[in-house]
């Protein structure tokens, strides 16, 4: 006789929403996790302006309010983050509690000392009141379970790292190919990646590799990021895409040699699993969970945040060497086959979901 499949509420961004969470969200559609689990997604959130934003706030709430009147779930799977989305996430909280549903709150906020270290007390007691209402936190990385574990006791916080898909024929490709000197960065374009030190790393870069092309995939502060560039004389070695998804975003990934994520704040970035999964060496910056991923000498480098010198030095070097630039390559796809594909991931979620 089979057993019944229990049924999980997931409360998820719409799928066309930019960034990680949406990222990691789209890979559970149509997942071996659906076969195990009976899961219903109520979105609370979808790019747009602020009255798009507002009426799909409220059409989830009233979507929920369904869901746990109809539905009967037996266990809510909140994907949040730090500012706006934690607010957002409230009235679901409130709601399941009364229902007395356990909730596992996935946290995917980056900028933890603006969220809680430096709030007022008033707001520091509405996070730890309203955090200690969810059964389990998902934590990204065992940095996060520390700095989640001010607000609530750390047998309330799991740690599921993100995860990856390795793309076998973009590696042959990569392998077979020359080097085109191009680097690639994904995300929202703005301070918090550190988008702002990129005009003056180009720069250094571009004194060893004038031919050197950056593509900046992604949207934000794009028009400042570019007079920064033209005011050093080297706009013509960067491009902006726009937001990269799909497609785009597979070409991209193929084309470039070397990933870069020069961020002040991380959870565990999707995009530098990605680009992992697609056979890149990674630059990228000493946070979150990143120096989980990036081993300095086996897969790239990690740096301070704000070290210009030092990410500067660390493109060059792997450009300067195709033999380590493919090195470094091979070792990216090996650190996730080894710990973070979407099987082992998926597997850590449905063992959180059965003990609940």
């Amino acid at each position: 006789m089979m057993s019944k499949k229990k049924k999980v509420c997931m409360i998820v961004q719409a799928p066309m929403v930019k960034g990680g969470i949406a990222s990691v969200v789209n890979g559970y559609r149509g997942s071996v996790l659906e076969e195990e689990f009976k899961i219903k997604y109520v979105e609370s959130y979808k790019d747009g302006g602020k009255f798009t934003k507002l009426l799909k706030g409220i059409s989830g709430y009233f979507h929920f309010i369904k869901v746990l009147f109809l539905e009967k779930p037996e266990l809510i799977h909140i994907h949040s983050s730090f500012g706006p989305s934690f607010y957002r996430k409230i009235p679901y909280i409130y709601m399941a509690n009364w229902f007395k549903i356990p909730i596992v709150n996935h946290c995917h906020g980056a900028e933890f000392d603006t969220f809680y270290l430096k709030a007022s007390m008033r707001k520091k007691r509405l996070i730890e009141k309203v955090y200690n209402k969810c059964s389990v936190m998902i934590a990204l990385s065992d940095e996060w379970k520390e700095r989640l574990g001010l607000i609530v006791p750390v047998s309330k916080i799991k740690v599921i790292e993100n995860y990856s898909s390795i793309h076998e024929d973009a590696i042959k490709e990569k392998t077979n190919r020359k080097s085109n000197k191009q680097i690639l960065f994904l995300g929202e374009i703005g301070r918090r990646k550190g988008c702002y030190d990129i005009p003056a790393i180009v720069e250094k870069v571009v004194e060893k590799f004038p031919e050197v092309k950056f593509v900046l995939g992604g949207t934000g502060d794009i028009a400042s990021i570019q007079s920064l560039l033209s005011e050093k004389g080297i706009e013509k070695n960067v491009v902006f895409p726009g937001w990269v998804r799909g497609k785009e975003k597979d070409k991209l990934l193929r084309e470039s040699d070397i990933f870069f994520l020069p961020s002040y704040n991380e959870g565990m970035p999707m995009s530098i699993l990605d680009a992992m999964g697609y056979g890149l060496p990674v630059i990228s910056t000493i946070v979150g969970g990143i120096p989980k991923i990036v081993h300095n000498g086996e897969n790239g480098y990690v740096c301070e945040p704000g070290d210009v010198q030092a990410l500067s030095d660390a493109l060059i070097k792997i450009l300067m060497s195709e033999f380590l630039c493919k090195k470094y390559a091979r070792s990216s796809v090996e650190i996730v086959k080894q710990g973070y594909s979407f099987e082992r991931h998926i597997k850590q979620l449905a063992k959180l979901y059965k003990s609940q």
